[in-house]
């Protein structure tokens, strides 16, 4: 015993294990230990730093793919790309638990794609693991057994390509379908070829939902009007204003919700604060970082910056908000005997 491997599919939403079934028989026969609530936002930046911290949002600071960088300027920090003039390990403090595992004694892998190892966003949320670069699942899957051939060891598995394929053709689509089906191959591929007695996890960041109705901010609507800069992503906007008070903020968020009515929730900082939406704890940091008002997309809506309308708006699957179907993964187990 004492090797354990965690899966994790970007975009597998608990739905998923419903719907689509005879996509994935492998994971399907998997035992389910039913569904997991994500923090807010339910965007891959912010849940895998609540994975890997074992802290929420408030505390870890990770508060959505983009926010705006104090006193910057009004400069965006795009979590998953970073800027380097960000320290990770500042933006970042808490010790995730690959560090605390490494420190026991425990041999910690991180296994992704080549691309991510150098990235802030790995140094701010997966410090403490050794990370093995593979971009095609057969070498994601040697790597990953030849990492749990030590014990006592964790493996923690990453792939996105069922979120890109959602972000682009949307669930349900054929190229998604595809996606999860191959990811469901690479399961079965991995229980055949790790250690016996190796604990497999499957969970995810987020699920996904597809758009339905899309408005760009300030076009044919007075959303921009005091606006600054617009960050987060369309299903959960971080809006920051060029007046810094509480009495604006307020006049604001009555502005979005009065036009939006209940296709979004609207809340200033102050609302989002004491609402716990980033959890009951938020450092000085996290809560200078926040939108002065935040978004929340209802139903099948996306708030789509003009500057990146076109981009946004080619998106076909999108999350970030509250909705069940974005918020709620599984947590799928098998133990290999």
């Amino acid at each position: 015993m004492g090797r354990e491997l965690l899966f994790l599919i970007d975009g597998f939403g608990f739905d998923t294990l419903s719907q689509y079934a005879d996509a994935m028989p492998t994971m399907s026969r998997m035992f389910n230990h039913g569904l997991v609530q994500t923090s807010f936002p339910s965007t891959t930046a912010t849940s895998l730093a609540t994975l890997t911290t074992g802290e929420l949002p408030g505390v870890h600071g990770m508060l959505g793919y983009t926010v705006q960088v104090p006193r910057s300027g009004g400069r965006l920090l795009n979590a998953l790309k970073w800027d380097e003039r960000v320290d990770p390990e500042n933006w970042q403090p808490v010790e995730t638990l690959f560090q605390r595992g490494a420190k026991s004694g425990i041999t910690v892998t991180h296994v992704a794609a080549k691309r991510y190892e150098n990235s802030g966003f790995t140094r701010a949320v997966f410090r403490g693991a050794e990370y093995k670069g593979a971009n095609v699942f057969t070498d994601l899957i040697s790597e990953t057994k030849s990492a749990l051939q030590k014990t006592p060891s964790f493996v923690y598995l990453y792939v996105n390509d069922l979120d890109s394929a959602g972000h682009s053709d949307g669930v349900g689509s054929d190229k998604w379908l595809a996606a999860l089906s191959a990811i469901d191959q690479m399961v079965s591929q991995l229980m055949k070829e790790v250690p016996k007695g190796t604990r497999i996890w499957v969970t995810s960041d987020h699920g996904m939902i597809n758009v339905q109705e899309k408005i760009v901010l300030g076009q044919d609507n007075p959303l921009l009007t005091g606006v600054s800069v617009i960050a987060g992503e369309p299903r959960a906007r971080h809006i920051y204003l060029n007046q810094d008070s509480s009495e604006f903020r307020k006049e604001t968020a009555s502005l979005w919700q009065e036009y939006l009515q209940d296709k979004a929730l609207v809340l200033t900082r102050e609302q989002a604060l004491s609402s716990n939406l980033f959890g009951a704890d938020v450092s000085a940091d996290a809560a200078d970082r926040m939108g002065e008002i935040i978004a929340i997309a209802h139903g099948g809506l996306v708030l789509l910056d003009p500057e990146r309308a076109d981009k946004e708006g080619s998106m076909v699957g999108h999350h970030g908000g509250d909705s069940e179907i974005e918020s709620q993964v599984g947590l799928l187990t098998t133990t290999l005997s």
